[in-house]
């Protein structure tokens, strides 16, 4: 099938491109590799910021805590635009059919969260990303939008340095397909997802489209800061969303003490979280002070996982918690969706495009998927008008084919999921919230040698249908790309800074007031810091 746009991804920022990019008289299509309820935005729970009215203080206020949230390395620019177009973001996103909470007056009610001055957390109760999520597909199907889901992604198809489509494998028979299209968005998620076992994130959110763009010469920007949530259940890791904090939530540790002003930014939180356990310390979220109705209200979610799944009535009993990745703000280098590639747009949780620097504020990612998503959905939508379909080198395809093939014909005793368990847990100890040169340099060679084993893992199952094996292998393949590319940036960033923090260089280092970019060729990293929007390349590290 031929498509005029194809947007790989399902989240909110890939439901706005296709939505914006779609008109009456051409065909658009999102491509996931799961199905179209699946995404991280779906979880994203506590809400979404915007200023609402006319309020030109406030969204300046809404500029200046994001700027300071990012710790030097916001662009206020990119920032500035997000912040003056949410109020008609929320509008439009009304308008879709978001129904969210409203106060007694009847306004869109708004909650605090964690690094901002002021209230400005739309919400619905506590699943703000799932009700936008719902309302957003209802939308791109009625105007048209295709869905290919349980589509993976592949490559993208090139004809000499541009874009023509996307190559992807389809799960249903394990065939490798091309789908043909003038520009390409790229909007599949980021990657926390690759600190397997400590994450919010579903096991298969590994970095894929960040592994693909490396494929195709893309660079990859400020990939070293891993936002950390502070509080995830300590079983389960489900998301204990900051809006139980930002409606009154109290940490405490087994002594009953608070220790932590729960409204600070996620790294500083975090990290508190994380120096309690380790002194031996419990942590919990409280909230028995607050009435129970409330709690039925605002956090519905919460309060039915955590019976479900902890055993816990949070009106009359504490619940533990512990940090787990939740969020990259590192990923494509972009400016304004943009790349060096004529026609491939980043948008979401995929791209770094310098809103959230070296930490985002909570409430600011939904935010910037919805603004992006719709920016980077016009200007593909503009770029396809009137453009012919460029033709696929099948050369590059038929690799793919023959990458497909390796795997299912060889033999292996080892266990893909295994590696990938161990991975999360060597990632989370040795490049988590708190590393050092040591902790890194191991976790490179761990991550170097896993890479290197991946390459001699074959399905067990050598059935074509609905294979999971084979996801699973590729999924791996490119989750140690990316991890590579996540611990050389932290090794290279000897300073703290936001999510960044290295015990062994506690203090921020203004010399490092910029950010790290990164690209990939012939299995080599090149990676160095940013100097006048061009990549100064410093220093080259073998993968493999």
């Amino acid at each position: 099938m031929i498509y005029d746009v194809i947007v790989i991804g399902g989240g909110v920022a890939g439901l706005m491109a296709a939505i914006e990019a779609k008109t009456n008289d051409n065909k658009v299509a999102i491509l996931t590799k799961g199905n179209i309820f699946k995404s991280n935005s779906s979880m994203a729970s506590g809400g979404i910021n915007a200023v609402l009215g006319e309020d030109s203080e406030g969204v300046q206020k809404h500029v200046q805590d994001t700027l300071k949230g990012s710790k030097g390395l916001g662009d206020e620019k990119t920032i500035r635009y997000m912040c003056e177009n949410a109020g008609r973001i929320i509008d439009k996103l009304t308008y879709y059919g978001v129904e969210f909470d409203r106060n007694e007056k009847g306004e869109i009610a708004q909650r605090s969260f964690g690094g901002g001055s002021a209230k400005r957390t739309c919400y619905v109760g506590d699943k703000t990303g799932s009700a936008i999520t719902a309302a957003l597909i209802k939308k791109a199907k009625s105007v048209g939008v295709e869905f290919l889901v349980n589509t993976y992604a592949l490559n993208l198809a090139r004809n000499k340095k541009d874009v023509s489509g996307v190559v992807a494998l389809r799960k249903m028979d394990s065939s490798v397909v091309v789908y043909p299209a003038k520009p390409v968005v790229l909007s599949g998620g980021g990657y926390a997802g690759i600190y397997r076992g400590y994450s919010t994130n579903a096991a298969d959110y590994t970095g894929d489209i960040l592994a693909l763009a490396l494929r195709a010469g893309l660079e990859l920007k400020d990939m070293e800061f891993v936002q950390f949530h502070p509080t995830g259940f300590t079983k389960t890791n489900y998301l204990v969303s900051e809006a139980a904090r930002g409606e009154g939530g109290y940490l405490v540790n087994s002594k009953g003490e608070r220790f932590v002003n729960e409204l600070d930014t996620r790294d500083v939180v975090a990290r508190a979280i994380l120096s309690q356990i380790n002194s031996g310390e419990e942590v919990f979220i409280d909230l028995r002070h607050l009435d129970k109705e409330l709690l039925e209200s605002r956090l519905p979610s919460l309060y039915k996982a955590a019976m479900m799944q902890a055993g816990v009535d949070i009106a009359t009993e504490l619940l533990p918690i512990k940090p787990v990745a939740h969020y990259s703000m590192g990923g494509i280098a972009n400016e304004m969706c943009e790349v060096k590639i004529k026609g491939v747009y980043v948008c979401g949780e995929a791209g770094a495009n310098g809103v959230h620097g070296a930490n985002r504020l909570g409430g600011n990612s939904l935010l910037e998927g919805c603004v992006f998503g719709e920016m980077a959905g016009r200007k593909a939508l503009r770029y396809s008008t009137g453009r012919d379909f460029l033709s696929v080198d099948y050369n590059d395809v038929v690799k793919d084919i023959a990458l497909i093939d390796r795997v299912f014909q060889g033999e292996t005793t080892k266990n893909f999921n295994a590696m990938r368990i161990s991975m999360g847990r060597v990632l989370f100890e040795k490049a988590g919230i708190i590393r050092d040169q040591k902790s890194l340099e191991s976790a490179f060679d761990y991550m170097r040698y896993l890479r290197r084993e991946s390459g001699t893992l074959h399905c067990m199952d050598k059935g074509r249908n609905n294979n999971v094996e084979l996801i699973g292998i590729l999924e791996l393949r490119n989750a140690l790309e990316v991890a590579e590319a996540v611990v050389l940036s932290a090794m290279k960033r000897r300073e703290s800074r936001g999510a960044h923090y290295r015990s062994d260089y506690p203090e921020t280092d203004q010399n490092y007031a910029k950010s790290l970019l990164l690209e990939e060729k012939d299995r080599y990293f090149k990676i160095g810091f940013e100097q006048k929007g061009l990549l100064h390349r410093l220093r080259r590290f073998m993968t493999n």
